[in-house]
């Protein structure tokens, strides 16, 4: 069983930035590639971010290309998604997932773990 846990978010302007955090209690995080989805009230949860386990492949979705940032640190246990230039679009919980396939996974189904999201909401 891999337990995440996101933290880091909360209410920001409009062009403001978060980093969101996802902390796994695993002895075995490098083996797992990471993800980071959103899904926005109404709607279905949706890809936004994925990193390989070695970190050497990301991939994203086209609505937050150039602007967020997905990255981890083994050695930490923490998958971290930076997002700049936040628009209200952007407003949703964001999960973090793990799965055991080491390449970037952008299929949520294609996870095996889920945290119990953060909310980012973002203010016109």
């Amino acid at each position: 069983q891999v337990q995440l846990v996101e933290s880091g978010g909360g209410l920001v302007q409009a062009g403001g930035s978060l980093r969101l955090n996802c902390a796994a209690s695993t002895r075995t995080f490098s083996l797992y590639a990471l993800g980071w989805f959103r899904q926005a009230q109404g709607k279905e949860r949706e890809f936004v971010a994925a990193i390989s386990r070695s970190a050497g492949s990301t991939s994203y979705a086209d609505s937050v290309k150039g602007r967020f940032t997905i990255s981890r640190d083994n050695a930490k246990n923490t998958v971290f998604l930076q997002m700049n230039s936040l628009r209200p679009e952007d407003t949703a919980v964001y999960y973090c997932a793990a799965t055991i396939r080491g390449w970037t996974v952008v299929v949520l189904d294609q996870y095996d773990y889920w945290g119990q999201g953060t909310q980012v909401t973002v203010a016109s």
